[in-house]
């Protein structure tokens, strides 16, 4: 008997719901599309269990008659293509015909279809693969699909699904791209009976924007107007092919830590694209750091015949017939309109409301701004020629005026220089495992070079401060050098360490507010503040739900001033949904307590004074891990005896 046999349907189906159904994601995707194909101005998504106990998707779309019903679970039975020239000119979101059946070979599935032409529906029930009943039944136009027990018959798929939260993490982050994509259409997202997202018809792509993330992020956004630019092909006998863009960039000030808020449709169909990523990353070179990401919404509209989407079972990559010239085409398109918005960061938001400068700086143009920044090094003066401090200077940490004291201070006689510097906790470890947001440096925690090595930063404590430059930076001697300290930095890693100690105690000192920030959240930061509102109350956040969602946040940790505090919250929710699903709380912990320390550091262009610049030096050199912050950016820099003998030709 020969070696080689053919499969049956039933493993060949089950070999295909391996390519096309990952996760419930998948199932999700595949069926959103069949809706959106159809027609369907309203779509519905029903999830239970992440998933796992049903997905259920409701449409008004142009329904299946009988026989097409029973036909669509039939292998590569599809309604889309006709012939293998269409593979050239692909304009639907499915095509392949492998969905459904995939997708019931490993589920019990349940079809609801009327189509406007018949009197009746159909109703048929599949589990496994295998068609169970097939009858008529009385509904409106449109489809209703509903999946249970997604892999029931595959035990092993269903082992590598994470957990409940991540899973609808996953859906939610796909119904709410599409929602962006089809602005006039009606989208809702329920887990159990809960509302995720609903998100009505809308005029405009800014409406829909504003829908799903709210005004805060719309005002950071530069709109990208239409752009439409022409190809003439080689071929004479081509017809030159049509592109254009259009969409938001984020301002070069909004940094993300990675590229799960840049979102891609080519011809209204989601995409993860190297190349399109690439020519983003390039609008923005020398705009912002390497290691940031914008946030991107973008829709290219280009002739089928451009774009292959037959290369990925799951159709999320594309390849473009002239990649060059998309790149270029993309990459100047983004940099062209952020050229000509020129949009500006505020220079003012980053000095300090109670720094002697900062009233100053928003009356002056910027030509006399920029001067004043770059000042001559500012030697200070004997303590008792000092000039004035404003009143609020003895607290540490500068924050605007509104906001109550903070807790990290000096105590209440001033900077405790005699005291021996605090003992660092015993729960801090010694690495930070995964990058947490707003990184800067491009040198993760555990992987500084060898010139921030622990024998020289140990002796930072011993460092005599000479004064500031820019009011940025602490310049100190030392018996082997001249040194360099980042005062936000070297601020950051005492105050990380600090919240650290406070968790571990459980003795992390809140503020009450007065009244009760409200925040706006979407689906996907919903599930996640679900996810980890307990890790939240731990650090020192009181928070409860405050309708759909929607937030209320009653007291914070008493480090965080009120401007930054919802941006904290925020910057939280993005490192659960993005980075730490997977990880230890002990993880999380870290990665929270990051966030609330580089809110808290004192800033840049904040004068210190002799005792303060003793006082950080001291207590940085106490710390566990004080060559860099928990960004992973350096704190100091060291200018060697023997580097300034040579420089100046004395050996």
């Amino acid at each position: 008997m020969g070696r080689i046999r053919v499969l049956s349907d039933n493993v060949a189906n089950k070999i295909a719901a391996g390519e096309v159904v990952e996760r419930p994601a998948s199932v999700v995707k595949e069926l959103l599309e069949n809706s959106l194909d159809a027609g369907s101005t309203s779509i519905r998504v029903e999830i239970e269990n992440g998933g796992r106990r049903l997905i259920r998707i409701v449409d008004d779309g142009c329904g299946m008659l009988r026989d097409d019903a029973l036909l669509a679970f039939e292998r590569h039975a599809t309604s889309k293509l006709h012939d293998v020239k269409d593979l050239l000119s692909i304009s639907t979101l499915g095509f392949r015909g492998e969905a459904l059946p995939s997708i019931a070979s490993v589920s019990r599935l349940l079809l609801e279809t009327r189509a406007p032409e018949e009197q009746t529906g159909t109703r048929v029930e599949i589990a496994g693969g295998k068609i169970l009943t097939c009858d008529e039944i009385a509904r409106g136009h449109g489809t209703a699909i509903s999946i249970r027990d997604l892999f029931f018959n595959v035990p092993a798929r269903k082992k590598f699904l994470r957990s409940e939260q991540t899973e609808l993490a996953h859906i939610a982050s796909l119904v709410t791209h599409y929602s962006l994509a089809h602005p006039d259409k009606t989208f809702e997202l329920w887990n159990s009976a809960t509302n995720l997202l609903h998100a009505t018809p809308v005029e405009t792509l800014r409406e829909r924007v504003f829908q799903v993330f709210g005004g805060q992020l719309l005002e950071d956004l530069v709109e990208l107007s239409q752009r439409t630019s022409t190809l003439q092909m080689p071929e004479p006998d081509e017809p030159p092919r049509q592109f254009s863009i259009n969409g938001f960039v984020s301002r070069p000030q909004v940094q993300k830590n990675n590229r799960n808020s840049i979102f891609i449709f080519v011809n209204g169909r989601l995409i993860r694209d190297r190349l399109i990523l690439h020519a983003i990353s390039a609008a923005y070179h020398n705009l912002m750091p390497a290691a940031c990401f914008p946030f991107a919404l973008l829709f290219l509209q280009c002739d089928c015949e451009e774009v292959d989407v037959n290369v990925h079972p799951s159709k999320t990559e594309v390849r473009f017939r002239h990649q060059s010239w998309i790149h270029d085409f993309v990459r100047d398109a983004i940099r062209d309109q952020l050229m000509q918005s020129r949009p500006a960061p505020s220079f003012t938001q980053a000095l300090s409301p109670q720094s002697p400068n900062a009233q100053r700086a928003a009356a002056l143009p910027y030509s006399e701004f920029s001067q004043m920044l770059h000042d001559d090094l500012q030697p200070l003066q004997p303590d008792d020629e000092a000039p004035p401090q404003p009143a609020a200077l003895p607290e540490f940490v500068m924050q605007p005026t509104s906001a109550p004291a903070a807790r990290f201070d000096f105590g209440d006689t001033g900077i405790p220089v005699n005291q021996p510097p605090p003992t660092p906790a015993a729960a801090i470890t010694d690495r930070l495992k995964l990058r947490v947001p707003d990184t800067h440096g491009p040198f993760p925690e555990g992987s500084i070079p060898a010139a921030y090595n622990g024998q020289n930063m140990a002796r930072i404590g011993e460092l005599r401060p000479l004064g500031q430059l820019h009011n940025s930076f602490i310049i100190a001697a030392g018996t082997d050098g001249l040194w360099i300290i980042d005062q936000h930095v070297a601020h950051e890693r005492i105050l990380f360490e600090q919240v650290l100690n406070q968790q571990a105690s459980g003795r992390v000192e809140t503020q009450a507010l007065l009244m009760p920030i409200i925040l706006q959240l979407t689906a996907e930061q919903q599930i996640e503040y679900a996810r980890i509102a307990d890790e939240l109350r731990s650090s020192g956040f009181d928070t409860e739900p405050f309708g759909n969602r929607t937030i209320a946040v009653k007291a914070a940790p008493s480090s965080i001033g009120l401007g930054d505090l919802e941006r904290v919250i925020l910057e939280i929710l993005e490192i659960a949904e993005n980075e730490l699903r997977s990880v230890s709380l002990s993880d999380l912990r870290r990665a929270i307590a990051a966030s609330i320390a580089c809110r808290a550091a004192i800033k840049i262009n904040t004068p210190l004074d002799q005792r303060k610049m003793e006082w950080m030096l001291r207590t940085l050199a106490a710390t566990e891990y004080p060559m860099a912050c928990p960004h992973g950016r350096p704190v100091a820099l060291q200018y060697g005896t023997r580097e300034i003998l040579r420089a100046f030709h004395r050996i």
